[in-house]
């Protein structure tokens, strides 16, 4: 028996929620912003915690905190260009392939596109009707084929020299909580609890932005991030203790 469409019941505009419109170009680099910021607010500061545990003072461990933020952003910024670059070309590797496979294969890829549409709850009769449509155009089918076949879609793809310059400035960003107290007190203790204070406030701040874009809770985004820095934070200073007096 075939379902029939039930057009669903009016409602009042009062119960219509406002429009809210999506977050645009940024979406694609949320995972260079948080993961840029979270990596330069949590390793420092597990960096920072060692070494005071450790025993260095407050200039050895200001030394090792601006060493340590250079050579991540260097690292992160590197890294994620080399990344970026490379899933890229795969993916461009990938498409020029789908354009010989349109050429040389259509109806295998035609039949792909039509089982494609069919695993959406499609029609059989539906499904002949659309993939009739894509067999029109070429450029047609293949973006069609990028979006269902490897999940592409061009508005959303990376640069690879954004993601290079979000990674590794938002790195030094978070690295500055744990970092800059050093400059400002010879006390190692002091430093460090400052570096722990302006940190958790710098992850609970990361977390609360990135609970606003993905519509969650902010509280338990915000407590989220502080919790896994604090645990870190603890087992670093502990680690830092026990291979000091090792060494001593």
């Amino acid at each position: 028996m075939n379902e029939q469409h039930v057009a669903p019941e009016p409602r009042s505009e009062a119960a219509i929620p406002p429009y809210q419109s999506h977050i645009g170009d940024s979406r694609p680099y949320w995972r260079d912003i948080i993961l840029g910021v979270n990596d330069g607010l949590v390793s420092m500061l597990l960096l920072v915690a060692g070494v005071v545990g450790g025993g260095l003072n407050a200039d050895q461990v200001l030394l090792a905190g601006v060493a340590g933020a250079i050579a991540g952003a260097v690292s992160m910024a590197a890294g994620e260009y080399l990344a970026t670059k490379s899933q890229d070309q795969v993916l461009e590797a990938e498409i020029e392939l789908e354009r010989q496979h349109i050429r040389y294969h259509r109806q295998q890829e035609l039949d792909q596109l039509g089982d494609m549409f069919a695993a959406m709850g499609l029609g059989e009769d539906e499904v002949t009707d659309i993939v009739a449509v894509f067999d029109r155009s070429d450029e047609g089918m293949l973006n069609a084929m990028k979006v269902m076949e490897f999940g592409v879609v061009d508005s959303e793809r990376r640069s690879p020299f954004t993601a290079m310059a979000m990674s590794g400035v938002l790195f030094l960003a978070g690295s500055a909580t744990s970092v800059m107290p050093f400059v400002f007190t010879g006390e190692t203790a002091v430093g460090l609890w400052w570096a722990g204070a302006l940190t958790a406030a710098g992850l609970f701040a990361v977390g609360v932005v990135k609970s606003i874009v993905a519509r969650t809770s902010k509280i338990r985004a915000g407590l989220e991030n502080m919790l896994i820095a604090g645990l870190g934070g603890v087992v670093a200073w502990y680690i830092g203790k026990f291979v000091a007096s090792g060494l001593g």
